[in-house]
């Protein structure tokens, strides 16, 4: 359908208005005709406008007398029409064709690739990957084998559960959803013990099945066997079991920095510059407006494709540079002001890591003067449920 409307294009069409109480007739008559109409718009119930090619405008006044229809043109549209208009100007339609043919031979090619996940998960290096399994933008869409890239990065990538590729006009669109990561998981048949996934001091200890190996007051670091899958009686020996139970522990979360007296702090001051490029393929041209005023900035750098339709993308970017200033001022901090600064930084972080709030049972602060700065240490103790099962390998 995509290409007959762009060959109405080069060949002109026209917008007219169809009146009538038979209008739905007329539709069905022209689509089995198979006579490409477009852009439909009702109004008014008896009205409807719509486009349709030069060469099929006879036959659509036939079906609109049949239909008892009246039919009138609004606009002329398409090449030409614009020939016709601009006829004395020959650089001009020179230029105009080298556009058209231009846009031709680039339909046949990729010049975007769109990538769509789930919540909008970002997947590490995956443009790479796509490209080194043969989905890269200039590459013609006749020689993209998309069941064999999908199979290539499926087997290349675990964290993929499903990958889809969709070619729309210009643009491939790539589907990716997410694996779910799952910890290995023990049949309640098999044997295994629980070992410790954490370092901690053992506050409880609830053994359901299998042989305790630690006490409460132990310190236990990570891989350290809290829970022996086995069982041993006076008559029976020792047994194997799947060991389970529930310890908790005092976990230990810290976190420490170093604040200086004296620094230099940045910030915005809200004043921005913007300079702008164009990107054929490759290519980049820019318009530069010389030396940045600003002695301090960041610089944002946004790539914008041009496209025709929704998914049909041109080898053109409209690149917006932005330069944002930044000012830089000293400041100095008394011992207590660089500590204060220190611990609330030191307990965002550390916040951010512990999943219960409430299990927090101590808070520890240690700092250190120095001559021109400040050492400081801050740590959580938290009440923790550790442990995890391993198998038992004979």
């Amino acid at each position: 359908m995509f290409i007959k409307i762009m060959l109405n294009y080069i060949f002109g069409y026209v917008n007219i208005l169809i009146e009538g109480y038979y209008i739905e007739r007329f539709i069905n008559i022209c689509r089995n005709k198979k006579i490409a109409i477009w852009n439909l718009k009702r109004k008014e119930g008896i009205n409807l406008y719509l486009n349709i090619g030069i060469n099929d405008f006879k036959e659509v006044c036939k079906i609109a007398k049949k239909t008892k229809c009246r039919i009138k043109v609004e606009r002329k549209r398409g090449l030409p029409f614009i020939l016709n208009r601009y006829k004395k100007r020959k650089i001009f339609l020179g230029f105009l064709m080298l556009i058209i043919i231009a846009i031709i031979i680039s339909s046949n090619f990729i010049w975007n690739i769109q990538i769509e996940t789930e919540d909008n998960i970002e997947f590490e290096n995956i443009e790479q990957d796509l490209e080194e399994a043969g989905l890269k933008i200039g590459k013609a869409k006749s020689k993209i084998d998309t069941k064999e890239i999908i199979n290539k990065i499926r087997l290349k990538r675990d964290d993929i559960a499903w990958i889809g590729i969709e070619q729309k006009g210009t643009n491939a669109i790539v589907k990716i959803v997410k694996a779910d990561e799952k910890p290995e998981i023990i049949d309640d048949d098999e044997y295994c013990n629980i070992i410790s996934n954490k370092s901690g001091v053992i506050t409880k200890i609830n053994v359901q099945n299998g042989t305790s190996a630690v006490k409460v007051g132990d310190t236990v670091k990570e891989g350290t066997t809290l829970i022996n899958g086995w069982l041993e009686g006076q008559y029976t020996g020792i047994r194997y079991v799947h060991a389970k139970g529930e310890i908790e522990a005092k976990v230990w979360y810290t976190k420490s920095t170093t604040i200086p007296y004296n620094a230099t702090e940045t910030s915005k001051t809200g004043k921005t510059e913007n300079n702008y490029s164009i990107k054929i393929n490759n290519f980049e041209i820019n318009f530069p407006k010389g030396v940045s005023k600003f002695e301090f900035y960041d610089t944002i750098r946004e790539e914008k494709k041009i496209k025709l339709f929704s998914d049909f993308y041109l080898p053109i970017s409209i690149i917006k540079t932005t330069n944002k200033e930044l000012k830089k001022e000293n400041k100095t901090y008394t011992a207590e002001e660089a500590k204060n600064l220190g611990i609330e930084q030191l307990e965002e972080e550390l916040l951010q890591e512990i999943e219960d709030k409430n299990k927090i049972v101590n808070k520890n602060i240690n700092a250190y003067e120095n001559r021109d700065s400040i050492e400081i240490e801050v740590t959580y103790e938290v009440l923790e449920t550790i442990g995890t099962n391993e198998k038992i390998v004979f």
